[in-house]
């Protein structure tokens, strides 16, 4: 990957296009990604085009270049934008968010991997094995859960059929200690059935073809997805490379090895499996009315109890408690009096497929909160949870619009409304009413605002939320249908709100079922048929006292609400439409108390086909992600600003005025000192409290001018400390050989007595120095000594001549 960006990839900052018109924003987008430039900046967003092929723009050596860069530094990058988002937590000690938002295949669950590689990249320079133990599972996890989250649509072969935010925690260091993942919204409609060309969850499929034959045959199985109701539909289908691999087969080995390293125990992923299984024979069973003649007659059975009993065994539970739990429900009477209420065909063909996807509801459940006990960090004070740096990623399904849309389509969408609304806030409101704030004069750009479309989901009493809660709550009988026929009664004069009652001319609505929305990114018509089904969410409390009492821990750890009697359910359960909007509320206020970062997918084709950008599908999507808007507010405003402090903190080595500290009087005097020896004063705003930067090509020439002078202010810390460490060196020395030379006299002084003692002795007699024993001399001294020791020889001998 080249650094440079010239003229011939076009503008690598949509900021800087000569006019702002959806004509020449498509013809930079289309020429930046026909050079294979699939990322390109409004300010500090990035917008990202999904080219459907591998490029090389990621690994190791790419992130090096990323790494402790400024975001204009280098050519725009998810790397840059991670980046930008650790910096910010790492120096500020602040919470940072990314948001990764687009439609479904537009490359959100891809770019919130490379954003988890990046960051588990550059951390624990130290090795620490707990900081290595959170970052692998941390990058395991998106394995596991695309398996049981995610599954093959006619608009994406991965594509999530879930909500995902997760919270990395990291400690003082900037190093990861622990993290929480946030699901929302499992499609777990997807488990009953599909549409034409798709797929359920991978999780059955990678069950089926990559478990070995000893394995399904413990499991009553056999390996042609076929054979059974779930998966029969996505059966002849394959996902093709999916998570680096190109089989279910494959695929399931990845996430048994995955879930293996997080820490799921060999008896948990033996559970999984079992329940995996027991929901595909579960699927298969069937009910009928008995023909023969007796008492029995007109009661229900089922057509094959053999799988009863494989459902039983699965699940580890009695065989006659599953049997009644499918054939009939216990109820209580007026007086606490329980009943046993039997089914009919359609009843118990409604609670098998309830049953169904609540199983495996509590069990995808039951695996992100797996993932995140083992996440949480170890030895951590709890007083101290919530208060760590926290860096989060949100990866959550995109705008839907299908030939038939139901509920789980308008959640969907109401999600991206909700989001769509945070963006408008922090990015385009925020930013004006920043400008008024410092003082700043620009010219205000209008923009859509989607407050109203919101409080058509989410108004208290009239909403449709509300509405449909209503006729959830309803004793006597209420359809689909007059839930829509409420619908119109109190949005009849709604802009954004419209029915073929309302409209009786508009006949792509059919009269009686449909209804139609006018989101910010384009109308969907909704078919009401089960939203109050769908909403309402129930299951009869036989189903979760018999898994509560199931004698596999995993499955019992999964149906706590099950140890309640029946006679003590009194309390009606949230509406899985309130539980859905409370998480998106909490959701938006996680969000908007963080610093946000923005990454924008947009799908280039319809057909998933690299290197082709249809250009009419494309403007649509610039269109709905506000993204032109976007760009009228950065040219209008500024791309840049930063307090004076932390501008004067980074930037005053490049001027003698405030290097290395400033005497001018405020710290927006030293600011413009600086700017004027730049000759920059006029790409800048000064505010209260603020410098205003306009072009981005400001900070870099600011960089550039800042890495200049580090390398020679580096040679000069370095020859400062190089010399105090030199005349450390030399002080020391100094004493040394003092104390040396000291020493030296004192071995010298104490050799010299103690020969003289030795001499005077010899001198006595009756030995005359004949029996004389010399003292080890000091080395210097060793001379000395030899010379006295000869001439004390010499001596001798005329004394001896003498004598004779």
């Amino acid at each position: 990957m080249e650094d440079e960006e010239g003229p011939e990839y076009g503008k690598p900052d949509f900021v800087l296009l000569d006019q702002v018109s959806m004509e020449d924003f498509m013809k930079n987008l289309q020429l930046r990604f026909e050079k294979g430039r699939i990322y390109t900046y409004i300010g500090e967003v990035l917008v990202s085009v999904n080219p459907y092929q591998e490029l090389p723009l990621y690994g190791p050596e790419a992130i090096a270049r990323y790494q402790g860069r400024e975001l204009y530094e280098r050519p725009p990058h998810l790397y840059a934008v991670a980046n930008a988002a650790y910096k910010a937590m790492k120096r500020r000690s602040r919470d940072t968010c990314i948001v990764i938002s687009g439609e479904s295949g537009a490359g959100k669950t891809e770019a919130s991997k490379h954003i988890m590689q990046y960051i588990a990249a550059v951390t624990n320079p130290s090795q620490r094995a707990e900081v290595e133990r959170v970052k692998d599972v941390l990058l395991k996890s998106t394995c596991v859960l695309e398996a049981f989250g995610n599954a093959r649509t006619n608009r994406n072969h991965n594509s999530s059929r879930f909500g995902k935010y997760m919270d990395i925690n990291f400690d003082f260091k900037g190093d990861p200690v622990g993290g929480h993942i946030h699901s929302y919204l499992l499609e777990k409609s997807r488990v009953l059935k599909q549409h034409v060309g798709e797929r359920n969850f991978h999780a059955f499929y990678q069950l089926l073809r990559g478990c070995k034959d000893q394995e399904l045959q413990g499991l009553y199985l056999e390996r042609n997805p076929a054979v059974y109701n779930f998966t029969r539909q996505g059966a002849g289908l394959n996902v093709g490379v999916h998570n680096g691999l190109d089989s279910d087969e494959r695929s399931h080995q990845a996430v048994t090895e995955a879930m293996r390293v997080i820490g799921f125990s060999p008896e948990e992923v033996a559970s999984v499996h079992r329940i995996l299984a027991a929901i595909l024979h579960l699927g298969n069973i069937e009910f009928m009315e008995r023909e023969e003649d007796g008492p029995q007659k007109g009661s229900l059975a089922v057509a094959e109890e053999a799988l009863v009993d494989h459902v039983a065994e699965l699940t580890a539970t009695p065989r006659d408690l599953v049997l009644r739990s499918l054939l009939a429900r216990t109820v209580a009477s007026g007086g606490r009096e329980l009943i046993e209420k039997g089914h009919t065909v359609a009843e118990a063909s409604y609670a098998r497929d309830a049953c169904a996807k609540a199983v495996y509801q509590r069990l995808f459940e039951w695996v992100v909160d797996r993932i995140n006990g083992i996440m949480e960090a170890r030895g951590r004070d709890p007083r101290r949870d919530g208060k760590d740096t926290v860096i989060g990623v949100l990866d959550i399904y995109g705008f839907e619009v299908f030939p038939v849309n139901s509920f789980e389509q308008f959640c969907i969408n109401y999600c991206n409304e909700k989001l769509q609304q945070l963006f408008i806030r922090l990015i385009l409101k925020q930013e004006q009413e920043e400008y008024e704030r410092e003082g700043i004069t620009w010219q205000t750009v209008e923009y859509f605002n989607n407050a109203t479309i919101v409080e058509l989901v989410e108004r208290p009493h009239r909403g449709i939320l509300a509405v449909l809660d209503e006729a959830c709550s309803t004793a006597g009988p209420i359809t689909d249908r007059i839930f829509l026929q409420t619908l119109d009664t109190h949005h009849r004069h709604h802009p954004h709100y419209s029915s073929r009652q309302l409209c009786p001319t508009d006949k792509t609505m059919e009269f009686g079922r449909d209804f139609r929305i006018k989101h910010y990114a384009g109308d969907v018509t909704y078919s009401v048929e089960g939203f109050i089904d769908k909403n309402r969410d129930s299951l009869f409390q036989d189903f979760k006292r018999l898994f509560y009492n199931s004698s596999d821990p995993t499955l019992r750890a999964m149906w706590p609400d099950g140890q309640q009697d029946i006679t003590e359910v009194t309390k009606r359960p949230l509406t899985a439409g309130t539980l859905f909007k409370n998480s998106m509320v909490a959701l938006v206020e996680n969000l908007a108390s963080k610093e946000p970062f923005y990454v924008r997918c947009i799908k280039p084709n319809e057909d998933k086909v690299a290197g082709r950008l249809d250009e009419d599908h494309c403007r649509h999507q610039v269109a709905y992600l506000g993204l032109l808007e976007n760009v009228r507010v950065r040219r209008a405003g500024f791309a840049s600003r930063q307090p004076y402090s932390r501008f004067l903190l980074r930037y005053k080595m490049t001027c003698e005025y405030t290097w290395p500290n400033h005497l001018l009087g405020s710290d927006k005097a030293a600011v413009s000192a600086l700017l004027e020896q730049h000759r920059l004063q006029g790409d800048v705003a000064f505010g209260h409290s603020k410098l205003f930067i306009r072009s981005p090509r400001t900070l870099v020439t600011l960089e550039q001018s800042r890495a200049r002078l580090i390398p020679i202010i580096v040679l000069l810390l370095q020859k400062a400390w190089r010399g105090t460490l030199a005349r450390w060196r030399c002080r020391r020395l100094r004493a040394i050989y003092t104390i040396m030379r000291w020493f030296r006299r004192h071995k010298v002084r104490a050799y010299l007595a103690e020969l003289q003692r030795r001499f005077q002795a010899a001198r006595q007699p009756p030995l005359y120095g004949r029996d004389i024993e010399w003292p080890l001399p000091p080395a210097v001294l060793q001379p000395f000594q030899d010379t006295c020791h000869m001439l004390f020889c010499r001596y001798c001998l005329k004394s001896s001549s003498f004598l004779m």
